[in-house]
């Protein structure tokens, strides 16, 4: 099968830092899909094992960590799902990514992918969806319906998962929800998905603040230079406030006692890692998604669509996440 995937730790701009490959069909397990891989999307962590994960001597390495196709096989213990379904996923770290003809994923972590979007749209939202999610209700603990009179900041609010999370806030919880953009096209990207007020992260957050009308907080959402900002996180939350963190920043801690603030590491993969009891939520909350979607509560965030699935265009596509100005996701379809 074809497949996209590399043999070294390169430099996006060297040729072999993404390579076209010829691959064999993945064996599956008991309770895997095998998928047709219809279109994928590209994530900062795409980047990041790129750059760190070296492939064992002679293998290649294979990213990827948001995918849309069609069901071609199920293993033995496959109950959910049938060849012929049309999926959306995100996948496990610690199994080969689905930038490949051909994919294995465990169906706990697989959903019907939304009938309201063709392929491109729908590999835009997995892992966010599943990141945005899991912030709100698993670590700030939010309940659904809640957050009446309390404010949630999200620190980029433009990327990938800050622009689900906008989404997400506003249709299952009563938070005034503040976003953080520096350009003019990206505060208006944040307005159009619902954020009450955009502030300009490239100034002191709680300044901005103040200027919209907001004197604290009582959530922060950091998803992108948490170091760089942790001090006027700190100075912009409430006493006993509460912030997630997805970001690989070193934090100083020490700096959250005197306000009594409750820190929270977001990583959508530890569920697959680590084979949880609760594993199938993953699987649960794409399907609210996905109903979001269908019933026009929740669009897309693509935002670039850079052709088919080659090492070219994925190179391009790593090279715009690297860049730091990637606004919503970006995506590829077809081999």
């Amino acid at each position: 099968m074809k497949a996209v995937g590399y043999r070294q730790n390169q430099p996006i701009t060297d040729d072999r830092s993404l390579e076209d490959v010829e691959l064999p069909t993945p064996a599956f397990r008991p309770r895997d899909l095998l998928v047709r891989v219809k279109a994928i999307s590209v994530n900062p962590v795409d980047t990041k094992i790129r750059q760190a994960r070296k492939p064992a001597e002679g293998q290649v390495e294979v990213l990827g960590w948001d995918a849309v196709g069609v069901v071609e096989a199920v293993g033995r213990d496959v109950s959910q799902f049938a060849p012929g379904d049309r999926v959306y996923y995100a996948g496990a770290i610690n199994r080969p990514g689905a930038n490949s003809e051909l994919h294995a994923v465990d169906e706990r972590i697989v959903a019907r992918a939304p009938r309201s979007l063709d392929d491109v749209a729908a590999a835009a939202l997995p892992l966010t969806s599943i990141t945005a999610y899991e912030m709100l209700f698993d670590r700030l603990r939010i309940g659904k319906g809640g957050g009446v009179g309390q404010t949630l900041l999200i620190v980029g609010g433009a990327g990938g998962v800050g622009s689900i999370l906008i989404q997400l806030a506003r249709q299952l919880t009563q938070l005034s929800v503040i976003a953080t953009a520096s350009r003019p096209e990206t505060r208006q990207w944040c307005l159009d998905l619902g954020a009450h007020a955009v502030i300009d992260h490239r100034q002191p957050l709680s300044a901005g603040l103040k200027a919209a009308g907001v004197g604290a907080v009582d959530y922060v959402a950091a998803l992108t230079r948490t170091g760089q900002h942790l001090d006027e996180i700190v100075e912009s939350l409430r006493p006993q406030g509460a912030m997630a963190v997805i970001d690989d920043d070193p934090l100083d801690i020490l700096k959250l006692k005197t306000k009594s603030i409750a820190l929270h590491w977001e990583l959508m993969f530890t569920r697959s890692l680590f084979e949880t009891p609760d594993m199938g939520e993953q699987g649960r909350l794409l399907t609210e998604v996905a109903e979001l979607v269908d019933a026009g509560r929740i669009r897309s965030t693509v935002n670039h669509q850079l052709g088919a699935i080659n090492a070219e265009n994925l190179r391009r596509a790593h090279a715009l996440i690297e860049s730091g100005k990637a606004q919503g996701k970006v995506v590829l379809a077809g081999f």
